[in-house]
Order: structure tokens, then sequence, then C-alpha cells
């Protein structure tokens, strides 16, 4: 494992891939703050697990945000590793999602990350160390039908991240954007639950395991933009050279 530290702050710790990755760094000695708004789902995180101390929050809480994260560092020391995996994930044509549930994916998905990157950062960056880990998604590079609003977020995630880390290059804190295929969590089922695009059948599901190894071994590396899973590199790069022709096989999966 490529963490070096003692501390992390993890959102989205109630389940998933930040519970996962709050239950591995625990098990290899890390004390880890774990931030979720849902309280069920901490308490199951940090159930027998000393290492794991739950914090409810809502992380579209600008100021409730600060304030946890604050009582974290105060409680369990100076963060070493913040990983930022809240999220929600509906899916819908733009048209017929409700607006209200659109503009609640770009409050939490996207600025949950900012007002987390403002309470942690600047403490990370003044130590000269420290890891700093967006989870966006490939739909956040290569948007398909049906998961436009989500994109939409994992568009702003991706673009922040990048930014963020070109604006702070070379002061000791590594920045990691992981950008996965559809993996195997409970979020996954909230798309499923809406409307699932018949394109993403191409590929099964990934483990969240497969893509927390991933993201050990870019900050090893030293790489920005973590691609997990098998084709997710080429996708990434068809994006960006053959845009229509990657809309086309879109177009063509969902018969329209």
């Amino acid at each position: 494992m490529a963490f070096k530290g003692n501390v992390v702050l993890i959102t989205g710790a109630g389940s998933g891939m930040g519970q996962l990755a709050a239950w591995r760094l625990a098990a290899g000695g890390a004390k880890v703050a774990a931030l979720d708004i849902n309280e069920k789902g901490l308490a199951q995180t940090a159930e027998g697990k000393p290492g794991i101390k739950a914090y409810v929050v809502d992380v579209t809480d600008a100021e409730a945000v600060n304030r946890v994260v604050a009582q974290a560092e105060q409680d369990l020391g100076p963060f070493d590793r913040v990983i930022n995996a809240a999220a929600i994930m509906p899916f819908g044509k733009l048209l017929e999602q409700p607006t209200e549930q659109i503009r609640r994916l770009m409050d939490i998905n996207y600025g949950g990350l900012v007002n987390v990157s403002k309470a942690t950062l600047p403490g990370m960056l003044k130590r000269g160390k420290g890891d700093f880990v967006s989870f966006s998604s490939m739909l956040g590079q290569m948007p398909t039908l049906f998961t436009g609003a989500y994109a939409a977020t994992k568009f702003a995630v991706s673009c922040y991240t990048e930014v963020l880390y070109h604006e702070n290059r070379d002061q000791g804190v590594r920045f990691v954007c992981v950008c996965p295929p559809a993996v195997k969590t409970p979020l996954l089922q909230q798309a499923v639950d809406t409307v699932w695009p018949k394109i993403l059948d191409a590929n099964p599901p990934i483990k969240p395991e497969e893509v927390l190894d991933a993201l050990e071994v870019s900050l090893e590396k030293g790489e920005f933009w973590c691609l997990p899973g098998k084709g997710t590199r080429i996708g990434y790069i068809m994006r960006r050279l053959l845009p229509n022709a990657v809309w086309k096989e879109v177009h063509k999966a969902e018969g329209c």
C-alpha cells in the first residue's frame, strides 16, 4: 500500500467504496475519520474497528464540514490522506429527471468535494505532505445516454481535481483522480433502479477492491489519472481521439 501516514479522512464512508477504504486503511494501522450522512451505515463501518471514528455530516453543508474536519483533526491528528467518495447516482433522461434531483446530484457529488477540499487541503499543503484523492468516474470522461446529470457532476469532479493539482503541484501533496467504470457497490444499485444504459452492459461491473488496488498503484507511480478496469484506458483515449465514433456506438447500443 502506498499510504505511509497515520490519519485518514474519508467521505461517503457509510457504504461502498468509502466503507471498504476505511476498513482497509484501519486494518493497516491508520486512524480513520469516517464521514457520511448515513448514521446507520457509519455505525456498521466503525463497529468492532477501534481505529475508525464516525462523524455524521452532510457534505453539502460547508459550515458543518468545517466543524467536523476541525473536530476530527483534534480527535485523531492532522490528515495524511483525504478520500472523497461521497456520491449519489440516479440516472435518467435529462428532461425527465426532476430538476431538484439534478441539483442535488451536483451539490453532493461536486459541491461536497469542494467543501472537503477547502476544509482539509490548506493544512496538508502547509505541512507539505499527504494524499488528496477524488473519486470521479469514466462517465466523468465519457458520458452516455441517460447518465447526463450524474456524468456532469463527475466531469466537474475531474476538472476541479485536475486544476487543483496543477495549482498546487510540487508542494508535497499527491493528487489522484480515480475514474473507474461501473463498480459493484450499493451506489450502482441507485442507477440500476432508475434507468440503466445498455452500453454499460458491454463490461460487467468491477470489484471495489480492484479500484482501491489501482489507486495505490497510481499513488506509487505518481500518476494523476487512475483508470481501473479492463479497457478503461482505451476508452479514455478513444473519447479524446474519436468522440463521434464513441457516440455512434452508444446510439447503436440503445437502438436510437
